[in-house]
């Protein structure tokens, strides 16, 4: 019997199949212990949030799974599937913690694709009170942790390779786009931030790109970033967007001064940075910190060699 015809006739739990995979399963179980001892040596309390929550939030482009639970007298009550454990540990933030982490299980409906699972495990870690920039180093670290966990010199994806090793590249969004998209945002807000989706779509067209019935802003802004600037980063080594647009930023600060503002009066550009991490690794990786959004898109178009997220890493299970 030849390889494919095994293949289509063994189920995949047979220990023939499963002795190709235990190798990954191995090194993600290092990975994760490896991810908690960091987290603890850094000072991180490891908190274990529940899964299942009143509320599932309101964030547009995230889709609980919700059920029932039943109580003693027979009543039922709508309750969710967490979608990440970000309410219940900003709970412990506003009580006074500082420093947490958790690393469980998520559930995300109407998410299915080749990078996308609708049952994860996430890592969300908080610092409060402490510079962007500092979660942005532990997300390069937890970058290097799993590359030594696995032995990995160069992390490779969809013909692209990356050195995890290597300095981070820094590249704001507006520079990102400006290369790779050959757009000019600041050119699309007003002095005050407030972006022209409609000047966007000028741009997108002069460029020669598709544009969309949607001729919103932030659905322009995402489609470039997903098209044309995702599919350019991490050529050799990782890196790091930061000074996202204030728009899509609604909880992160300001850039301090003048910077990324074309009148100089008022920064249209906002410190909130969101580092890139391979999708090949075993889970996603989401931080949070003083400045901290999470971004709205659709997530089945995300897939790159490195990919973008809010502080944070999206990594199928």
């Amino acid at each position: 019997m030849n390889q494919s015809n095994a293949s289509a006739e063994t189920p995949w739990w047979h220990p023939h199949r499963h002795a190709d995979r235990r190798p990954a399963l191995l090194a993600r179980a290092r990975f994760e212990i490896n991810v908690r001892k960091w987290m603890l040596d850094n000072g991180f309390i490891i908190v274990d949030p529940p899964g299942l929550v009143r509320s599932p939030g309101n964030e547009t482009h995230l889709h609980a799974f919700e059920t029932e639970m039943i109580g003693n007298d027979g009543v039922g009550q709508a309750m969710y599937l967490h979608t990440s454990p970000e309410f219940t540990m900003k709970k412990l933030l506003a009580a006074g913690e500082t420093r947490i982490a958790s690393l469980q299980h998520v559930w995300r409906n109407r998410e299915r694709s080749a990078l996308h699972h609708p049952e994860f495990t996430m890592l969300e870690w908080y610092r409060a009170g402490e510079p962007y920039d500092r979660i942005i180093e532990d997300v390069l670290e937890l970058i290097r942790i799993a590359a030594a966990t696995t032995m990995t010199e160069r992390f490779g994806f969809r013909g692209r390779e990356c050195d995890p090793h290597a300095p981070a590249e820094r590249l704001s969004v507006a520079d990102a786009f400006q290369r790779f998209a050959g757009v000019d945002l600041l050119a699309t807000m007003d002095e005050d931030g407030v972006p022209d989706g409609e000047a966007l779509a000028a741009q997108m067209t002069a460029a020669g790109m598709r544009v969309p019935e949607d001729r919103s802003w932030s659905y322009l802004f995402t489609q470039i970033l997903v098209d044309k600037v995702e599919p350019e980063l991490g050529n050799g080594r990782v890196t790091v967007l930061d000074r996202y647009p204030a728009c899509e930023a609604a909880l992160a600060r300001r850039v301090p001064g003048t910077g990324g503002c074309r009148s100089g009066s008022r920064s249209m550009f906002a410190a909130s940075s969101w580092p890139m991490a391979l999708a090949s690794l075993p889970m996603r990786v989401s931080s949070g910190g003083a400045s901290r959004r999470r971004w709205q898109r659709s997530s089945a178009s995300m897939a790159s060699a490195i990919r973008s997220t809010k502080n944070s890493c999206r990594l199928s299970t």
